[in-house]
C-alpha cells in the first residue's frame, strides 16, 4: 500500500541581511525566526502517520527539516530532485517587477519569461519533483510522507496539478515560507488537497527575497 498522502513542506525563513538571490549557493541557513517556523510546521502535523521524510540537500531545507525528524523520529532522505532551481541572478541583489525590466543589463536574461529563460525551465522543475514525489509516494507502506522543498519546485507542482499554465508571475506565488502543500494520488494522477500556512503568526515581517 503507497502513500496515502504527500506533503510539500516549504523551508522557514532564511538568514540573508543582504537580501541576494541565494538560489543554490552554499552558507544560507535559517534564522533564528525561521528555525521557529519550521518546527511550527512539523507540529502542526503531530498525530499524522507520518512515515518518510525526505528533503532538499540544501542547507535550509535540511535545517527545516530536522524539527520533522525529531518529531517523528525520521531519517532525512537528501532527495535532489527537489533542490532549489538553478538561475541566473544567483548571488545578486534584484527583484522581479518594474525595478528589474528597467536594468538594461538583466534584458537578455529576461527575453523569454514563459521558460522562463533566467533560468531552469517550468517543464524541468515540474518533470524533476513530480518524479521525486512519485518515487516518494510508492517508497512506503502506508502513512503520509512530508518532503522538505522551495518555493518555485512546490508551486510548479501546484500549477501543474491544477492544470495551469506553468508560467506566472513570481510575486504572485502562494507558497509561503513553511507553508504545506498536500496532494493525494486519484484516479492514477496527483491532485491537490490541500494548504496550510501554520506558521503565518511567526512569519509575520519574515525576509522572503532569496529565491526566483
Amino acid at each position: 500500500m503507497p502513500a496515502a498522502a504527500i506533503h510539500l513542506v516549504r523551508h522557514g525563513e532564511v538568514f540573508n541581511p543582504g537580501g541576494v538571490l541565494y538560489g543554490r549557493l552554499d552558507g544560507f541557513g535559517l534564522s533564528e525566526r525561521g528555525h521557529r517556523m519550521a518546527a511550527a510546521a512539523a507540529e502542526s502535523l503531530l498525530g499524522r502517520p507520518i512515515t518518510r521524510l525526505v528533503a532538499s540537500p540544501l542547507q535550509r531545507t535540511q535545517e527545516s527539516a530536522a524539527p520533522w525528524a525529531e518529531r517523528f523520529e525520521l531519517p532525512i532522505d537528501r532527495e535532489p530532485r527537489v533542490i532549489e532551481p538553478w538561475n541566473l541572478f544567483e548571488g545578486k541583489v534584484v527583484r522581479f517587477g518594474p525595478t528589474i525590466v528597467r536594468d538594461r543589463s538583466a534584458w537578455p536574461l529576461l527575453r523569454n519569461p514563459l521558460q522562463p529563460s533566467w533560468g531552469e525551465p517550468y517543464i524541468q522543475i515540474s518533470a524533476r519533483m513530480l518524479a521525486a514525489i512519485a518515487d516518494a509516494y510508492d517508497s512506503v507502506d502506508g502513512g503520509e510522507v512530508v518532503i522538505v522543498s522551495h518555493q518555485l519546485p512546490i508551486w510548479t507542482v501546484h500549477r501543474q496539478v491544477t492544470g495551469r499554465p506553468l508560467y506566472h508571475d513570481p510575486r504572485k506565488r502562494r507558497c509561503a515560507l513553511s507553508s504545506i502543500t498536500t496532494l493525494e494520488r486519484r484516479g492514477g494522477r496527483f491532485v491537490e488537497t490541500a494548504y496550510a500556512d501554520p506558521a503565518a503568526a511567526i512569519g509575520v515581517g519574515a525576509i522572503d527575497t532569496g529565491a526566483v
